[in-house]
């Protein structure tokens, strides 16, 4: 089954429509995050570095990342039509990597650890609920929004933009990151570590730095309604009265 939005997505990345073109891409990703996490295998020898190292590299994934919106319009100007597809080798997908790297790391933080039975047993609850929602709601809104979407094609050629109608977007306005984010907490979880938690509690502060100062800044630019949209609906946390409709998506994907 082709993954919804694919062809949209090809169109302006051609490497997709060969298996050598796609295998290039793969290995860029792949390069990018080996070599990540070799750094972080090597930093976590000093126990010091482990917190100070993650929080550095995740922030310099979403540095490399936020290129892809900052340097939009001289590679528009640059490589007209091919602005995406530049754009997104040179940025995209070392900066998704990078982050996804540091997300994994989450999971094998070095640092002092709970070894109380009953805080471990709390922890481990909550770290397969949380890594269990995330990665649903996730995998759901990748296949409900599309691949396009999801790969922000629409940043470039936003006359090309289909309209998406979801309830999930009448509960969260990032549903995505909000699967992203509860993965993350849950690892931290499962970690049962001082600095993994410690993380945790600091990954929905940088992550609101981003939707605030890069992505809703292109977003607010595009729909002129987007603000009152803003005002009413989080981003990450379902109000209590929109929890029905947040499982909903869960488990039905509408």
């Amino acid at each position: 089954m082709e993954l919804k939005g694919f062809d949209e997505l090809a169109k302006h990345l051609p490497e997709l429509y060969s298996t050598s073109g796609k295998t290039r891409l793969a290995l860029r990703f792949v390069g990018f995050f080996i070599l990540t996490t070799a750094y972080f295998i090597v930093s976590d020898q000093i126990p010091t570095w482990t917190i100070d190292s993650q929080i550095v590299v995740m922030a310099l994934g979403y540095l490399i990342l936020s290129r892809f919106f900052t340097r939009r319009k001289i590679f528009i100007e640059k490589y007209k039509e091919m602005a995406y597809q530049q754009a997104f080798v040179r940025f995209v997908i070392p900066g998704l990597a990078v982050i996804f790297a540091a997300m994994a790391h989450i999971a094998y933080m070095n640092g002092p650890k709970f070894t109380q039975p009953v805080i471990t047993t709390v922890l481990s609850v909550l770290g397969w609920l949380f890594v269990a929602v995330g990665a649903v709601l996730f995998v759901r809104s990748v296949f409900t929004f599309g691949i396009d979407y999801i790969t922000m094609v629409y940043t470039y050629f936003p006359e090309e933009g289909r309209i998406v109608n979801t309830s999930i977007y009448n509960v969260l306005r990032h549903p995505v990151y909000a699967g992203a984010l509860r993965f993350g907490i849950g690892l931290a979880c499962l970690n049962m570590g001082i600095y993994a938690l410690s993380f945790a509690v600091l990954l929905p502060l940088g992550l609101t730095g981003w939707i605030l100062l890069v992505e809703e800044k292109e977003l607010l630019e595009r729909f002129p309604g987007y603000a009152e949209y803003r005002k009413n609906t989080p981003a990450f946390w379902p109000r209590i009265t929109k929890l029905p409709a947040f499982f909903k998506f869960l488990f039905t994907g509408r």
